[in-house]
């Protein structure tokens, strides 16, 4: 039986950590894995150590005063390793708390593969060198990692983005049903709200995003209903909007597909939003602190996985100041008003979608690890 240790830190991780352990155990049923993931890697047949919910921090300042805590998760960790002796360990993006164990998992011997590469292209090449000396294969979901990675004499392979996988295979509950099980009115236009799924990410953008939506709601007579993460208490959603928005849990791919516009913090959904050919708006807010910190590292002009496959602001970005309830209706304001901006917005949609390779990554990344060990 092989021991692979998996770790993931975050909501969109462990949703490809799940995929991706589900495919290596359909070539291979007999594979145990343990590490660090959520519902979905945990679903899979993961022996969770912890669980991502204990590890979500937002912005420097955050990670900063839990360094005491993900110190002793790393040290756990790597005592579990040394005892349980892993033939493969599979990190999933996550890269501060990734590529810090998985220096230490080096010394121990293991052979270590990343998938979905660490942000390096926005945060400068500084990592490139430790990856090429620790990591045994990169598997990137983007075409433009892999010529990055190889001109630096990386061992990578393009794998496609498993979100295309997930898209595909999702079963969309029909838009009639979906409205009328929310309380969404039939002959309304819907405006879908992404706040994000940590609990600080919620409480910093959800206000400005409430009184944007409120006079955009009655000007424009809209549905207007709010993504809900499950592992986030409601009341911390009811807190700011009352009861005057559904919070509609689990059901992401359906506020997407049947929006008619969407505010979206930056992250995974943006891209999502983007293969579901969503037109909106991205919203991010930070401590001011961890935005000035970010804003001297950050090597591109864009923060949105949506701009930066597309190699150009499609969507609005309205990051700090600039994500205040007057520029998030102004904004969506534009769309709602403007057909032939939508539709060249979702024209450009389209094209990003068509950059990212066909479906199948789950299955080619575990076939790739698999012929490795």
């Amino acid at each position: 039986m092989k021991k692979i240790l998996i770790i993931a830190g975050e909501v969109s991780g462990d949703l490809h950590g799940g995929n991706l352990v589900k495919a290596m155990h359909k070539l291979d049923p007999s594979l145990y894995f343990f590490g660090i993931g959520g519902e979905n890697m945990k679903a899979n047949g993961v022996e969770l150590i912890y669980h991502i919910n204990s590890l979500s921090f937002m912005g420097f300042i955050e990670v900063i005063k839990h360094l005491p805590f993900l110190r002793k998760v790393k040290k756990e960790i790597l005592k579990i390793s040394t005892e349980k002796n892993p033939d493969a360990i599979i990190l999933i993006d996550y890269p501060g708390f990734n590529l810090s164990i998985a220096k230490e998992l080096f010394k121990q011997g293991r052979k270590i593969f990343y998938y979905i590469s660490p942000q390096i292209w926005a945060w400068g090449k500084s990592r490139i060198d430790l990856i090429r000396k620790i990591i045994h294969k990169m598997m990137v979901v983007f075409p433009f990692e892999e010529k990055m990675y190889r001109e630096a004499g990386v061992n990578v392979e393009f794998v496609g983005h498993p979100l295309l996988d997930v898209i595909e295979n999702y079963s969309y509950e029909s838009r009639e049903k979906f409205f009328s099980s929310n309380g969404l009115s039939l002959d309304k236009k819907l405006l879908a709200i992404f706040p994000g799924s940590r609990k600080q990410e919620i409480k910093k953008i959800l206000p400005e995003i409430y009184k944007a939506v409120k006079k955009l709601r009655d000007e424009f007579d809209l549905n207007v209903a709010i993504s809900g993460i499950k592992s986030i208490d409601i009341d911390i959603y009811k807190e700011i909007v009352g009861e005057e928005m559904p919070i509609i849990f689990d059901r992401n791919y359906e506020l997407m597909k049947y929006a008619y516009a969407g505010i979206i913090k930056s992250g995974t959904s943006t891209l999502e939003a983007a293969l579901l050919e969503l037109p909106f708006v991205v919203v991010y807010k930070t401590s001011y602190l961890s935005y000035l910190i970010g804003k001297n590292l950050i090597k591109i002009d864009r923060i949105s996985l949506a701009n930066i496959v597309a190699g150009e602001k499609i969507v609005k970005e309205l990051i700090q100041n600039d994500c205040n309830a007057d520029h998030i209706y102004m904004e969506i304001k534009n769309i709602i008003n403007n057909e032939n901006l939508r539709n060249e917005l979702v024209d450009k949609l389209r094209n990003i979608k068509n950059s990212l390779g066909k479906i199948g990554a789950s299955e080619r990344a575990a076939n790739l690890i698999l012929r490795e060990i």
